[in-house]
C-alpha cells in the first residue's frame, strides 16, 4: 500500500495534517502511539509516559539535535499534554500540548488528533496537529515537523508492517 497526503490548507496556518494506509489492525496502529517501545522505534524517541484513558498524561521526549536550527534553537525536547478522549482502534485527542526545546521557550499550546478508520483491508491513520498562536517561531515550527511527522509516520508503517530499515 501507497502513504496518501493530505495537502496542507492555506487556510489553517499552524497545522499539520497527514494521512497513510498501514497493513495492520486499527487497534495496533493507535496503539503504537502508547506502547514505549514501538515509540522508541518509529517516532525515535528516548522516553515516554503515556496513558491511554481520558485525563491521561502524553507526553513523550528526544534526544536535542546536535545542530540548532536558526528560528527554533535545537529541535529535541519533550512533547506533552492531556488526552482528552481515547476510544481504542478508533481515535486519540491530546488537548492543551506544548512543545519543550532543549533550550528556547516553550510553544504551544495545540492538539494532537490520531483518527484510525478501516480502508479496504488496511487501516486508514491520520493524524493532525494544530494550534493558536501566530509568528515566526510557530511558523518555522510547522514546516519543520511536518518532514519530520512524514518520515515518522511512514517508519510506522514499516514498523507495523513488519518491513525492516
Amino acid at each position: 500500500m501507497t502513504a496518501v497526503s493530505a495537502a496542507p490548507d492555506p487556510s489553517l496556518p499552524g497545522a499539520f495534517d497527514h494521512s497513510i494506509l498501514i497493513s495492520a489492525a486499527p487497534t495496533r496502529v493507535l496503539g503504537a502511539f502508547f506502547d514505549p517501545a514501538a515509540l522508541s522505534v518509529w517516532w525515535q524517541t528516548v522516553r515516554s509516559v503515556t496513558t491511554p484513558r481520558p485525563l491521561g498524561i502524553y507526553a513523550v521526549e528526544w534526544e536535542p539535535a546536535p545542530e540548532p536550527d536558526d528560528v527554533l534553537g535545537r529541535l529535541g525536547g519533550v512533547f506533552y499534554g492531556q488526552v482528552l478522549e481515547y476510544r481504542p482502534g478508533r481515535d486519540l485527542f491530546v488537548a492543551d500540548a506544548w512543545w519543550l526545546p532543549p533550550d528556547g521557550e516553550p510553544l504551544g499550546p495545540m492538539s494532537l488528533q490520531v483518527n484510525c478508520v478501516m480502508d479496504g483491508p488496511a487501516c486508514r491513520l491520520r493524524v493532525r496537529q494544530s494550534g493558536v498562536d501566530q509568528g515566526a517561531r510557530w511558523e518555522r515550527y510547522y514546516r519543520v515537523i511536518g518532514p519530520g511527522w512524514r518520515n515518522s509516520l511512514g517508519a510506522l508503517k514499516m514498523y507495523l508492517e513488519g518491513v525492516s530499515r
